[in-house]
């Protein structure tokens, strides 16, 4: 990471909730996903990003909100960068919480965003004053209180949406693909193995898939590895046990890899996230 750039990043012990604040200037992150509910708010400068196919520009006070599995990415377009504070909700965590809110949710749905950037300062308080909270480690009662608040400014954006076994807008093809490359994440795949078991050839997979998800199915492969990644890492498992368990090169490979997609090393985010020393 260049040496302008940083990333302030914890964990929160009870909620298993994580903070982050950064600082990029330029390039920040490569496409990629969570499978964590991100929402955050700009501070200072620009940050430009693309998401549902549609690029955004996020300035101080908007709050940004991203969906787990959405393909986002990072850049800051002006010369003094841009700063930021997150939230990564687990997506278990906050479904729970919010049925103390909403109704319960209708059978067969999930949560989702109403919009990708909002410019609404209640909610951007909200979510600062969480933040801080529970990046500072304050009293139990306390972080859970600024929680209840920011969910409560929260439910504006939230809404129940039908939950798509497979989603009827996208080509059968890249359904197919997609479910392999999930039961075979450990699993050095080929093109050909790919296109075998989606009954296509793999020219006409590779442009069905991109369509449908954004990615070609190489380069979502690495990003199902490196959500998964994340989750052992912050577990606290070392980093070339798991460059070798999710089917990595090695641990230089699965940095690599890491470090666009995130800005941090693997050693450096299971430290911050677990506390564990390194072997």
């Amino acid at each position: 990471m260049a040496a302008h750039n940083w990333i302030d990043l914890s964990q929160d012990a009870d909620t298993g909730i994580e903070t982050l604040r950064a600082h990029f200037e330029g390039h920040a992150y490569d496409p990629h996903w969570h499978d964590s509910y991100l929402i955050g708010v700009t501070e200072q400068g620009v940050q430009q990003f693309n998401c549902r196919r549609v690029r955004h520009n996020s300035v101080p006070g908007q709050v940004f909100l991203v969906e787990p599995g959405e393909l986002h990415d990072g850049d800051a377009p002006t010369a003094d960068g841009f700063t930021y504070h997150m939230l990564y909700l687990d997506p278990h965590w906050l479904a729970r919480e919010v049925n103390a809110v909403f109704e319960e949710a209708p059978q067969g749905s999930q949560l989702g965003f109403a919009s990708t950037l909002t410019s609404d300062p209640r909610l951007a308080l909200a979510t600062s004053q969480a933040f801080q909270t529970l990046h500072s480690g304050e009293l139990r009662i306390v972080r859970q209180r600024a929680m209840d608040h920011l969910l409560e400014r929260l439910t504006g954006q939230l809404y129940w949406r039908t939950r798509y076994r497979e989603d009827p807008r996208l080509p059968l093809v890249a359904h197919k693909a997609r479910e392999y490359l999930h039961s075979h994440l450990h699993v050095d795949v080929g093109m050909d193995e790919l296109a075998l078991a989606c009954g296509v050839d793999r020219f006409r997979l590779s442009r069905a898939f991109k369509s449908a998800f954004g990615l070609p199915p190489h380069a979502y492969l690495v990003q199902l590895r490196l959500a998964r990644a994340r989750h052992l890492l912050a577990k606290g498992e070392q980093p070339a046990d798991v460059a070798i368990a999710l089917g990595f090169a090695d641990q230089s490979h699965l940095g690599r890899w890491f470090v666009r997609a995130y800005g941090l090393t693997p050693a450096a985010y299971r430290k911050r996230c677990s506390n564990l020393p390194d072997r």
